[in-house]
């Protein structure tokens, strides 16, 4: 249905029906943001036929629109301008013509390629609240860009290792007596992420215990038994421990089954997802590699960090004294694999809430330290935090350092 061209021809017939004429132009606007409606008549020329003022000719127009036509719900006069508002009916019918043009304000290719990053978990526990959000504007972006012309592609990098999934693993080995989500009746998803919680809550009660035997808290956090099972699971899993990788893939497939039903009735799709466990690599050759070159710099526990100082920010810390990656590691390998996955696209833009923009301003400054480009090229999709009573509405990738 093409609106404007129904509505002229319903006051068309108003006017032919209440003045015996017909005109040769409506003059049809969109109407003011102050008033309710959709389009405003302008009704000053019709009052040469109407032989009555501006605003009588206006109500007498309006309320026929309403008595006799199939498009009109109610209106609104403002002096001389009749406002229209449009009824649900209608407004259908012109959506509904919109779906079916599947071309419908969408550019030609331009040859150009975009890459959008969301949603992005982590595989500890369940999505929520906050990544609908983010969901929704990270597909919607890639969708406008595929409007106007670009080749899009949707990925979203998934943080399947570190220490948060080896609480999950420590937590379950020590409390879950076998419970799968076959046998629990939850998605993988929230299965795991209801041992997650119970790491955090016996870790709590572990530091407790110790605080009152005279430890400092941030000792004691480290010193607390489930934690240090926790450290441990990690420096297994990153030495390829076989019975560590077996529990840790098992755990992650309950996941990823929990996620993929999310997914499907959010209504998103990617093209290609990335792995934490599949990029840190990358990221630890590329230290290494900044080490060489003087790049980045050791300390004496032998952890390797950036000095980014002359920047205006601090120094940053890319490899633990243990060997182990940070979150930052896995972010730069990532982004050189997409580069070399896909050499065409000419931005990546990263759709992460704004509690992360110092991480993205140094992760961007690595890169092109790194002798990268098109790290340039790279682009944070910033957005603020809803509140709400019980808290943040928030997704933010939160680093695992």
């Amino acid at each position: 249905m093409n609106l404007d061209l129904t509505l002229r021809s319903e006051i068309q017939k108003a006017i032919t029906a209440l003045f015996n004429q017909s005109v040769d132009q409506i003059q049809l606007q969109p109407t003011n943001q102050e008033f309710e409606g959709s389009h405003t008549l302008v009704c000053f020329p019709l009052t040469k036929i109407s032989k009555k003022t501006p605003e009588e000719t206006a109500k007498v127009v309006g309320e026929y629109l309403v008595q006799n036509s199939d498009v009109v719900s109610k209106y609104n006069v403002v002096k001389g301008f009749l406002n229209l508002v449009i009824n649900d009916k209608t407004w259908a019918e012109v959506f509904a013509g919109i779906y079916s043009n599947k071309s419908f304000g969408s550019l030609a290719s331009n040859g150009k390629e975009m890459m959008v990053e969301y949603s992005s978990p982590n595989t500890n526990k369940p999505l929520h609240l906050g990544h609908l959000r983010n969901n929704f504007l990270g597909y919607s972006v890639a969708e406008i860009y595929k409007a106007n012309g670009y080749k899009v592609h949707k990925v979203q990098i998934i943080n399947d290792r570190g220490i948060h999934i080896c609480k999950s693993m420590a937590a379950w080995k020590l409390f879950g007596k076998g419970e799968t989500p076959q046998s629990s009746d939850l998605k993988g998803d929230k299965l795991v992420g209801k041992y997650y919680v119970e790491f955090d809550k016996t870790l709590k009660a572990q530091v407790k215990e110790l605080i009152e035997k005279g430890v400092a808290e941030a000792e004691a956090e480290k010193q607390a038994p489930i934690m240090k099972m926790a450290v441990e699971m990690l420096l297994k899993w990153e030495a390829k421990d076989s019975e560590t990788i077996q529990l840790w893939k098992i755990m992650n497939g309950w996941v990823y089954e929990g996620f993929e039903v999310t997914y499907k009735r959010m209504g998103v799709d990617f093209e290609k997802l990335y792995y934490e466990s599949q990029t840190y690599l990358l990221g630890k050759e590329e230290v290494l590699r900044g080490v060489e070159q003087g790049i980045f710099f050791r300390k004496d526990d032998g952890s390797v960090w950036v000095d980014l100082t002359p920047e205006g920010l601090d120094q940053k810390v890319l490899l633990r004294s243990d060997g182990t990656s940070v979150y930052m590691t896995q972010d730069f390998g990532t982004a050189i694999l997409r580069f070399r996955d896909f050499p065409k696209i000419e931005k990546q833009v990263y759709t992460v809430g704004n509690e992360q923009e110092y991480h993205f301003k140094v992760l961007f400054l690595i890169l092109a330290k790194l002798g990268y480009a098109w790290a340039r090229e790279c682009y944070h999709l910033s957005y603020g935090m809803v509140d709400l009573p019980s808290g943040k509405m928030k997704w933010s990738r939160t680093p695992m350092v």
